[in-house]
């Protein structure tokens, strides 16, 4: 009996490892896995809150405020990260400035997504000259270079756009300009690659049983066909996050983004390119912000690429 009553247990243990994990807890084990996924998760919740919590404990009057007696002041008690050109303090600045880094950032891959989805999952459904047309269009897409017509775009448009307020805060009416110039220039390779998912997917059993039983096409692409895609939606929308917060940088350096009296990290390096050396503190600090969080995006971006990658079949332990 007691040999026997061992062999059920045996049994019952190996029933138990055999049965299948749900979907969402085999990504969720494969990203855990991905041990710098996990880091840039932890760096991009500590970002987040030291933008938007910060915002607590500074004021953007604070982030604003000029004393031209404490100008190039060092780090010290006072002022932490120090102080910038016109006395204003840097912690304050990248608190604020990285509100709207990140917002652009999110912003900017919103409208990424919407235009390369529609464009995507038109092409790949319909196929025929639909898609050929859709296609040579991104094409046409790809050879407009982003940052030249950034650079065009901002200088022609952002000091004519009045500075916006939302709740007590302003923002300078180029940030409208750059989200939109970012989102329209980066969606190409996302309507590809769901294009290329749609092309696939179409041919399978569940979207004829849903042709036979009369559902409408626009119900098949949002409702069968584009659930079954988000993974490389997802992916590439993180990736992109980061790709649209350096574009933002580089322009703002440049001195052609983000115009005062909204603060960006980038348009903070590009007050201190002539104080590199004297004064490094105005570009250490922003500087650090922004590789800090473009690296935890691309660390999570990888995670989620192979968490969701559905020919990944080694199993998270």
């Amino acid at each position: 009996m007691q040999a026997t009553s061992e062999s059920d247990v045996i049994k019952l243990q190996e029933g138990f490892k055999a049965q299948a994990l749900t979907p969402k807890q085999l990504v969720w084990r494969r990203f855990l896995r991905h041990k710098m996924a996990v880091v840039g998760v932890v760096l991009i919740i500590i970002l987040v809150l030291y933008s938007f919590g910060g915002a607590f404990v500074f004021s953007e009057a604070d982030a604003n405020y000029t004393e031209t007696s404490i100008r190039l002041s060092p780090p010290s008690a006072e002022h932490p990260f120090g102080t910038d050109t016109v006395g204003r303090d840097i912690l304050a600045r990248t608190i604020y400035g990285g509100q709207i880094s990140l917002l652009i950032g999110l912003s900017a891959v919103i409208v990424e997504v919407i235009v390369g989805v529609l464009i995507g999952a038109i092409a790949g459904y319909y196929g025929g000259w639909i898609d050929g047309l859709l296609m040579r269009f991104t094409e046409a897409m790809f050879n407009i270079p982003q940052l030249f017509l950034l650079l065009v775009m901002a200088k022609f448009f952002g000091s004519k756009i009045p500075t916006i307020d939302v709740g007590n805060r302003e923002f300078s009416g180029s940030v409208i300009v750059i989200i939109v110039i970012i989102g329209i220039t980066s969606w190409m390779y996302l309507a590809r690659i769901v294009r290329a998912n749609f092309l696939s997917l179409k041919e399978r059993e569940f979207v004829l049983a849903a042709h036979t039983t009369g559902t409408s096409n626009l119900s098949i692409i949002f409702q069968h066909i584009l659930p079954n895609s988000i993974a490389p939606i997802i992916v590439s929308g993180t990736l992109s996050v980061a790709n649209a917060i350096i574009s933002e940088a580089y322009i703002s350096f440049l001195g052609l983004g983000v115009q005062p009296p909204t603060a960006t990290w980038g348009n903070m390096l590009e007050g201190a390119y002539n104080y590199i050396d004297s004064a490094p503190w105005m570009w250490i600090f922003p500087g650090t912000l922004i590789v800090l969080t473009v690296l935890s995006i691309n660390f999570v971006g990888d995670g989620l690429r192979d968490a969701l990658d559905p020919h990944a079949l080694v199993e998270a332990k």
